[in-house]
């Protein structure tokens, strides 16, 4: 029975040969126990997409064409692919990486590449490349635009095919950790570490275990109040440590494939060791001394900030806190705590700086995390393709130290010589049939887990690898599609928020525009607009959160002289009359590039049009409906935004248009 939901970019649908069926007559193992459940795993795909793309089935056989075999000087990820004298060799450092090459086997046939003459030398980057699930036990996902949890329903563990499905999604495109629950853990999930929920978990465990990935869980850090029954958790308390030492043990010897856990703590509400007058380490390290011993490591999210500041002191700054909060414990963590960090120091903006913390840790493991689930950034309704942002971030230069010093080289653990670092997504799928709610949102699954395994990899090679295994080799396709693609999050920016300022979206929601609606407005709007201009000062002369940053970043953002236009009003409050490098006023830049996103969008939608004939109905129709509320979503953002300003500085649109 055909399953309920697509298989997206792993379709197999019958691809043209290109002289590739003959390498699949025959197939070897050596060096690998075909018994190992990783192993079987990649031989089940590997039959899969043979069978799928090019209608054979490959035998197994001790001369033959495709040899699999274990190369120990490789990489445990790794693994080399060649072909010479009419003989395919993959060979790996271990059973991930023996998967991996099959993938990469899987992909070129589906791209219609020979495998003559082949070359590959593959191994990845980061270390730790994991998915970050925010499904609640009751099928909600917190932030979640494409249908509910396929995780849990009622507040059960569901596993079921498509959870098999699902890692192989995940392994298809290198990802090797998963975390299945909110860090937001409400009560029901707290009970995910009790007897009542371990079998199901050690079955949803050893899911993921078959495809190399492992298993962690985010861990509600008053565990020892919520189902302990106890009135503190303290981290230096000797019984919430006791209570602890038998938790972790208990889950070990339930879950023995646990990785460890995800912790969010002192934000938002959450309860943390600043409760108790302690650090973000001695929480931290009390967790991590505990789970060392069975492999495990914690990871800490340093989302952590005062949501009630009042933002009517211009001194006070939420984009300090992470900093603030976390650097003078740089060096008190232990080996088994990682430190996840968000990509900018606020909260997946569409644009905003690089976090200071990254690279200003200098005796810390360090773990980059990103959202490719679009909170900020369209919700999966309007096309936003992130690889350019997640680019930018990995090549920013931190200036940390004399070489290795840009954030893909701190997360690789290049620059510290560490092997506990990695990159981490807030994920974007849920039970909707395709996964993704939009169908094109799948390029962003697709691309973060390519770009973590490789950082090298351009945002163009990523989004024609995803087009062609998703619909075909049709050159037309793929130019089109790349072409809605690859411009779509700078289109996203041009009509929601000028240079940098973010937010200006509709509280709590957080889709649709509401100029003033940042949540804590109450003290204030937080772009900080008045009559003279827009923008939050913060040089020397503000908040000084620009002075967080290594020189000569510090100097560059602390000057509106020298400061990157794109973060402009980030950094500096900066007057409607400012001209800036294109000779437009700062107003004018507003009132055009507005009217330009809509434009652009526009145009997006006549190039999908243009592929009706082209894309399966089902996926036609559905990136179509998205596509109108998208521009209606655009036309929205560009009335009420200039409007705004217009009225705020009094200033008309220099081209006559009307500003609503």
């Amino acid at each position: 029975m055909k399953n309920e939901w697509t298989q997206a970019w792993l379709a197999y649908e019958k691809r043209e040969e290109k002289g590739n069926g003959a390498y699949f007559a025959s197939v070897a193992v050596n060096g690998f126990d075909t018994e190992n459940v990783v192993v079987q795993s990649a031989l089940k795909e590997l039959k899969k997409g043979i069978k799928g793309m090019l209608d054979a089935e490959p035998m197994m056989a001790d001369k033959a064409t495709f040899v699999m075999k274990k190369d120990f000087a490789l990489n445990a990820e790794g693994y080399t692919l060649t072909e010479t004298d009419g003989v395919l060799t993959l060979a790996a450092g271990g059973e991930n990486g023996l998967l991996y090459g099959v993938f990469e086997v899987l992909r070129r046939i589906a791209m219609e590449k020979s495998l003559q003459g082949v070359s590959v030398n593959a191994a990845p980057d980061c270390p730790l490349r994991m998915l970050n699930h925010w499904d609640n036990m009751d099928n909600s996902i917190e932030r979640g635009y494409s249908g509910e949890s396929f995780f849990f329903e009622d507040n059960e563990v569901v596993v079921n095919d498509r959870t098999v499905d699902y890692a192989r999604l995940a392994a298809s495109v290198g990802i090797n950790g998963v975390v299945i629950n909110n860090v937001n853990v409400k009560q029901a999930a707290s009970y995910l570490i009790t007897d009542r929920y371990y079998a199901k978990v050690a079955e949803m465990a050893k899911v993921f275990a078959d495809y190399g990935i492992k298993f962690f869980m985010s861990l509600n850090y008053a565990s020892t109040i919520e189902i302990g029954g106890m009135n503190s958790a303290d981290p230096l308390d000797p019984e919430v440590i006791s209570w602890w030492e038998k938790k972790i043990a208990e889950c070990y010897a339930n879950i023995p494939n646990l990785g460890g856990f995800l912790v969010k703590a002192d934000s938002e509400g959450r309860p943390g060791p600043f409760t108790y007058g302690r650090t973000q380490a001695d929480g931290a390290n009390m967790l991590a001394d505990i789970i060392k011993p069975y492999g495990g490591i914690i990871i800490w999210r340093c989302f952590v900030y005062n949501c009630q500041q009042d933002w009517r002191d211009y001194k006070t700054d939420r984009a300090r806190a992470g900093y603030d909060n976390f650097i003078e414990m740089d060096g008190d963590y232990h080996e088994n705590v990682i430190l996840q960090i968000k990509n900018g120091p606020m909260d997946f903006q569409i644009r905003e700086p690089i976090s200071p913390l990254l690279g200003g840790l200098k005796k810390t493991n360090q773990m980059l995390e990103v959202q490719v689930a679009q909170e900020y950034t369209g919700h999966q309704i309007d096309v936003c393709y992130l690889m350019p942002m997640f680019k930018e971030v990995l090549d920013f230069k931190t200036y940390c130290s004399e070489k290795n010093d840009c954030v893909k080289d701190i997360i690789s653990g290049k620059t510290l010589g560490n092997t506990n670092t990695g990159i981490a997504a807030v994920i974007n799928t849920g039970n909707d049939k395709n996964w993704t709610g939009n169908d094109l949102a799948a390029a962003n699954f697709y691309g973060f887990g390519r770009l973590g395994f490789d950082t090298e990899l351009s945002s163009e090679e990523i989004a024609e690898e995803w087009i062609r295994l998703t619909f075909g080799n049709d050159p037309q396709v793929i130019e089109k599609v790349m072409g809605i693609l690859l411009p779509s999050r700078a289109t996203y920016e041009k009509y929601t928020s000028p240079l940098g300022i973010g937010w200006m979206v509709t509280p709590h929601v957080h889709y649709g525009c509401s100029v003033d609606g940042y949540e804590y407005s109450r003290w204030g709007t937080y772009h900080r607009a008045d009559h003279l201009g827009i923008g939050v000062d913060r040089s020397h002369n503000g908040t000084g959160y620009a002075l967080q940053y290594h020189e000569p970043n510090a100097s560059m953002y602390d000057s509106m002289e020298t400061c990157p236009e794109e973060l402009l009003l980030f950094f500096h409050h900066v007057p409607y009359t400012y001209v800036l490098k294109s000779g437009k006023t700062l107003i004018q830049h507003i009132y055009d590039t507005h009217f330009e996103g809509v434009e652009e969008v526009e145009k997006m939608i006549a190039a999908w049009e243009s592929l009706k004939e082209k894309i399966a109905p089902e996926v036609y129709d559905n990136v179509s409906e998205r596509f109108g509320r998208q521009l209606t979503n655009a036309r929205e953002w560009r009335d009420q935004v200039n409007s705004y300003f217009y009225r705020k500085s009094g200033i008309p649109d220099e081209k006559g248009r009307q500003i609503w």
